[in-house]
């Protein structure tokens, strides 16, 4: 590992549990803002029936290249173990396959997203008058979702060894220029819906060329040779066997909340985009519940890969614990601001009142997910990655959809579904702590 790379098996655990999490928490920000700037400037520029159709492509987007992204934290656990084992070979080899792995898996999602767009909007039942902007914003996106693959491949090894400031660096760059591509199309072109998603591609492969650009100039083992980039089958069976439950889990939670899209999408275009404004504001205030989960991921995974178990179950306790903090405190004040949040995406009173209305129901439980989102970290990083899947999947999914579903029966109104989301974290936070305290969570990996 290289000097800018964190080392957690030695040190101050928090001090550098915050080193590497604040850097890869101002990269998320900055990922965040791809999809926040097409909102917003989408909302603004353009009304509400393209906000609404940009919002109602968000979750299906995530479900697509959830899976992918989970591999990649398969991938990461690897690396981390190997990097804490200090085992270069294993790191040379987890690097080239997971490569390898991302360009197949991007080419192949590419091609099915671009063939398939209308009949996949048709079954989210997207209706008929945002059908056409929904098909040119989600086309257009589709064309290049291969690079959202590979950027979180690679951010991923870069991460896995300890180095969370360049992806920082790059993301920087790419959401200017996001930013500013969104302005000069919609706003100074008078282009329409789809440039938004022209300009997220284009910002999503520069954020890529310069991850990969890094690796290939790297020292030491995560070094990156165009030769080299092959499958393994070692390494390639030890992403898939810890990556393929977090791929898993992510996908199933896109396909549950693209369900739920279905259910929102029977209301009118306002509330649509209410939900969609909220799902955008949210996707900032989880930032640092999302950020601490993978940062203790690497630190779980370095640590038992050197046999430290002390130190991974201390940085895991602290870990949890500072991610409920932060979480409590921006839920509060997000209760506080969100009409004027919603209005920054859409002056329409009925969509800000619906924006508002599901994030004042929602503020004050996230130390729910921050729980939730730590112990999966934790788990995956110890190589449980199966357990953060069948609890998602099992409460996160299955009974959020029968739940979402029946409430609207006797109660047929948008807050029923926004109720959905304080329960199931609930439920999984309970859950993950009964499974933390009651198993040996710290030997798993040894009993493979």
């Amino acid at each position: 590992m290289k000097d800018s790379a964190i080392d957690f098996t030695k040190g101050n655990i928090v001090r550098d549990l915050i080193a590497f999490a604040v850097p890869l928490l101002l990269g998320n920000l900055f990922q965040q803002l791809y999809n926040a700037a097409d909102s917003l400037i989408v909302g603004n520029f353009l009304g509400r029936e393209a906000l609404a159709a940009v919002s109602s492509s968000g979750n299906l987007i995530f479900m697509m290249v959830g899976f992918f992204n989970g591999l990649a934290v398969g991938a990461g656990v690897v690396i981390a173990r190997a990097c804490g084992a200090k085992d270069r070979e294993r790191i040379r080899k987890a690097v080239h396959t997971d490569i390898a792995f991302g360009i197949a898996a991007g080419l192949c999602l590419t091609v099915f997203a671009i063939l398939f767009t209308p009949v996949i909007l048709r079954l989210i039942s997207t209706p008929p008058d945002i059908m056409p902007l929904s098909i040119a914003y989600f086309r257009v996106y589709s064309a290049g979702i291969i690079f959202s693959v590979l950027y979180n491949i690679l951010m991923g090894i870069m991460n896995a060894s300890g180095d969370s400031r360049h992806p920082l660096y790059y993301l920087i760059i790419s959401s200017v220029v996001n930013i500013v591509l969104d302005v000069l199309f919609i706003g100074g072109f008078g282009l329409g819906v789809g440039s938004a998603a022209a300009a997220t591609i284009i910002s999503q492969a520069l954020s890529s060329v310069l991850c990969f650009a890094k690796l290939m100039r790297a020292e030491g083992p995560v070094h990156v040779r165009l030769s080299e980039i092959r499958f393994d089958r070692v390494q390639l069976r030890a992403i898939v066997s810890y990556g393929f439950p977090a791929g898993v889990q992510n996908s199933v939670i896109g396909l549950a909340n693209t369900v739920i899209q279905r259910s929102v999408n029977a209301f009118p275009a306002a509330v649509i985009a209410g939900f969609g404004v909220y799902s955008k504001i949210e996707g900032f205030i989880l930032l640092p519940i999302t950020t601490i989960s993978l940062a203790l991921t690497t630190l779980v995974g370095q640590n038992l890969g050197a046999k430290e178990y002390g130190r991974a179950s201390n940085g895991s306790a602290r870990g949890v614990l500072i991610s409920i903090a932060i979480a409590e405190i921006l839920g509060a004040l997000l209760f506080a601001s969100a009409p004027f949040l919603v209005s920054l995406f859409s002056s329409d009173p009925d969509v800000i009142a619906a924006g508002a209305g599901q994030a004042r129901l929602e503020a004050f439980f996230y130390l729910l997910v921050a729980i939730s989102h730590g112990a999966a970290g934790v788990l995956r990083g110890a190589g449980k990655s199966s357990v953060p899947m069948l609890v998602m999947l099992s409460v996160w999914c299955v009974f959020r959809v029968i739940y979402v579903n029946l409430i609207l029966l006797i109660w047929p109104e948008p807050v029923a579904i926004y109720s959905a989301y304080p329960l199931t974290w609930f439920i999984s936070s309970a859950v993950f702590l009964i499974y933390l305290r009651k198993s040996d969570w710290l030997h798993a990996m040894e009993k493979h």
